[in-house]
């Protein structure tokens, strides 16, 4: 059942023990969005604790600065940025059909929570932000720190065509609260490890076009991976790649995160439909940013991507 901004901050106001679900390879948005609302709750006198499925990459570990891990039997479970119960990941999947409700900013979401606050906007921190100021509760700097980290990763640092004035207004009420933007987004865009560095030179090698250069695609198998020491945080800067080159209309990155088993991730530019692409293949996400799962090698995962490809830019395979 879809509710308003007011009703989820009526239902957090008062439930307990509440555990806060995020998905799997989890961005700067799930992560904000869990942990400034989990502040939130804790600033009420309630128990709450942010799990993930995956290991949290490193870069993020000032998001929960402050945060002593709680012990409790969840009496309530709150997803925030999980559009799909598939995205928990293995270790969350018992809490699949258990979600009292979700906060999620994506289209494709599959309602599957018993209540769902669903809203169009850049990032689901906005609708945090909202929720948390429902609640009565005031923002200090730790959840300013934790709502911009989500806005700014999801709208590549504002360059997105999903940034909108109310995006910017939320930011610009973050930054009053003394946030060190500069340092964020620094250690979000610009700092980069070795092993990025060698994966990169990969990525590049990989890269396909097709469609007389309206689509590229690159890829990254699990024996790169390996072979760079590489972590998945390390993937982060390389989504947008195939979309950077000229003529490109259609960005796929291809990423083998177990042998046979690739994560799919689609970038698309004005009027193609990334969520719509990727719901042929199971996935979703954005009209801009999606993706999807399959399985198999490269090249057979390649031949389920290019009938699809091919359709969304209305030209023959």
């Amino acid at each position: 059942m879809k509710i308003l901004t007011s009703d989820a901050a009526e239902m957090l106001q008062s439930a307990d023990d509440i555990l806060i679900l995020t998905h799997q390879s989890p961005d700067g948005d799930t992560l904000g969005s869990g942990f400034a609302i989990c502040r939130a709750l804790r600033r009420l006198g309630k128990r709450a604790q942010v799990v993930c499925s995956d290991q949290i990459p490193h870069k993020y570990a000032y998001l929960w600065e402050g945060l002593d891990s709680q012990q409790f039997i969840p009496k309530f479970i709150l997803a925030v940025d999980v559009a799909d119960p598939k995205l928990l990941g293995n270790k969350l999947s018992v809490y699949a059909d258990k979600v009292d409700l979700c906060i999620d900013h994506h289209g494709s979401n599959t309602q599957y929570a018993k209540h769902l606050l669903l809203e169009e906007c850049a990032a689901t921190c906005e609708m945090i932000y909202g929720v948390i100021g429902a609640m009565g509760v005031e923002l200090d700097r730790a959840m300013a720190e934790d709502l911009y980290t989500g806005i700014s990763t999801d709208t590549g640092c504002f360059r997105y065509s999903n940034t909108t004035v109310r995006t910017h207004l939320i930011a610009a009420k973050l930054l009053g609260l003394g946030i060190d933007a500069y340092a964020i987004n620094r250690a979000m865009f610009e700092i980069k490890s070795p092993s990025f560095f060698a994966l990169r030179k990969l990525a590049l090698d990989s890269m396909e076009t097709y469609f007389d250069g309206h689509c590229a695609l690159i890829y990254i198998t699990y024996q790169n991976m390996q072979s760079t020491s590489a972590q998945q945080e390390d993937l982060d800067g390389l989504t947008a790649i195939p979309r950077q080159m000229e003529g490109v209309d259609i960005g796929v990155i291809l990423k083998e995160k177990e042998p046979g088993a690739w994560k799919i991730s689609v970038r698309t530019g004005e009027p193609y439909n990334a969520s719509a692409l990727c719901s042929k293949l199971g996935g979703g996400g954005h009209a801009r940013a999606a993706g999807c799962a399959l399985t198999g090698t490269a090249q057979q995962v390649r031949d389920q991507m290019l009938p699809v490809l091919a359709e969304a830019l209305g030209v023959s395979l």
